[in-house]
């Protein structure tokens, strides 16, 4: 559920449930919501490497390490 608190930080809540005339456990996480379409831009990550070796010959010499 997602609500906006008041000028002083305020939440008000009213929450149905199943439970009538019984002491119940209220556990509450409250964290700022994410925007729901926020996408990060991974573009400053994306590259491509150059290696001097053959790929699959790099990974069998260290997999031989662990032997």
């Amino acid at each position: 559920m997602e609500k906006e608190t008041d000028k002083d930080g305020h939440i008000q809540l009213d929450v149905e449930t199943e439970f009538k005339s019984e002491k119940v456990e209220i556990v509450i996480n409250i964290q700022p919501a994410s925007p729901k379409n926020h996408k990060y831009d991974f573009s400053d990550l994306v590259g491509k490497l150059k290696w001097d070796i053959d790929p699959v010959e790099y990974q069998r010499r260290l997999r031989d390490e662990w032997k």
